[in-house]
């Protein structure tokens, strides 16, 4: 017969903060704990497409920057192909298509490089615009929150891809869409995310 747990109490929940960045990004906190430390290289030097930076700020409710967030991202890389073994082909040598970030302690903006994904497919048959999904985590947040971030100047595969569609307000919509300059000779997407009130980013329950 199985064990009855009924007795059993539900433990204490417990945030992210403030040790996950020395246990999950030691090196950005100021701890020499690993050689090679994981996630900063993305993309790799062999991979083929637009060399891109990704820049943001996370944001609370009254709009203040949030200066303890550890963010991962994945991509596909630019044939739309995942580093996985069914990741739906082959991808350049060094090519992760995963990388983890902190915030600045300062001002709160976080930073990467990678190359711009390709479109890549979804369920269904269907094709997913190209796209980065981000992980993120902080102090008082109990469970990591999950996002999207889509391109600007992809109009048109943004307007099919499955996902974007199942939201059902534009500005909703909106708060998923990167915006894109360029910058000393870089093309840079700006990417804020706000927790809460007015214009909150959309997440998702993965």
């Amino acid at each position: 017969m199985p064990q009855d747990l009924s007795y059993l109490k539900e433990s204490a929940s417990q945030t992210a903060g403030p040790y996950v960045h020395i246990g999950l990004a030691p090196g950005a906190a100021g701890f020499d704990i690993y050689e090679h430390e994981l996630g900063w290289d993305i993309a790799g030097p062999n991979a083929k497409g637009e060399r891109i930076r990704v820049e943001g700020v996370v944001t609370d409710g009254m709009g203040s920057p949030i200066k303890d967030v550890l963010l991962e991202v994945w991509q596909a890389n630019a044939d739309g192909n995942f580093a996985h073994p069914e990741g739906g082909g082959p991808v350049e040598d060094g090519f992760r298509g995963w990388g983890r970030v902190i915030t600045d302690f300062d001002t709160g903006e976080w930073v990467f490089d990678t190359i711009k994904p390709g479109a890549c497919p979804g369920r269904n048959g269907d094709v997913q615009a190209p796209h980065l999904s981000l992980w993120l985590v902080s102090r008082g947040i109990n469970i990591g929150l999950n996002t999207r971030m889509y391109f600007a100047d992809e109009t048109d595969a943004n307007a099919r891809d499955p996902v974007l569609n199942l939201i059902e307000w534009e500005r909703r919509r909106a708060t998923l869409i990167a915006k894109r300059s360029e910058r000393d000779g870089k093309i840079v997407y700006r990417f804020d995310i706000k927790l809460q009130g007015e214009g909150e980013t959309v997440f998702f329950d993965v």
